[in-house]
């Protein structure tokens, strides 16, 4: 009976250690990507200036005059937000609420590309993508 106890413990202690693995491959993904764009050319990665970025407002076409992130995300990144266009909820952002989000490579670059291109009308400077995903990183 002891031993049941015992291994039931030890399994939850070993599944406890595989999510605080998994978070932290979360991040590495993040934190790789920033490397990255300091390769090509990015200073330090800034959460401050990321943030003054998503609240940004950028001109844009008609319906959609002024553009954000904010836009479509909403500026607390811990909560859900909405596409302005096709109305779908888009689900978090924040790594503290949503892990799972931000764990591809190749996510996170299409969707950069894709978002900074209907955002303000061309693509990011590395130094951009850096900064957003340092500000999105400690939500």
């Amino acid at each position: 009976m002891k031993f049941k106890k015992i291994q039931v413990i030890a399994t939850t202690l070993f599944l406890g250690t595989g999510i605080v693995t998994t978070s932290m491959a979360d991040t590495t993904v993040i934190d790789s990507l920033i490397k990255t764009y300091q390769a090509q050319g990015a200073t330090e990665a800034n959460p401050q200036r990321g943030e003054i970025f998503w609240n940004k407002s950028f001109p844009g076409k008609a319906p959609f005059a002024e553009r954000s992130c904010k836009t479509c995300h909403s500026a607390n990144l811990k909560n859900t937000g909405k596409h302005i266009r096709t109305g779908k909820v888009i689900k978090p952002l924040a790594p503290s609420v949503n892990p799972k989000r931000l764990t591809s490579t190749a996510n996170i670059q299409k969707w950069l590309k894709r978002n900074c291109k209907w955002t303000t009308g061309k693509e990011c400077s590395a130094q951009e993508k850096a900064d957003i995903l340092a500000f999105i990183q400690q939500q």
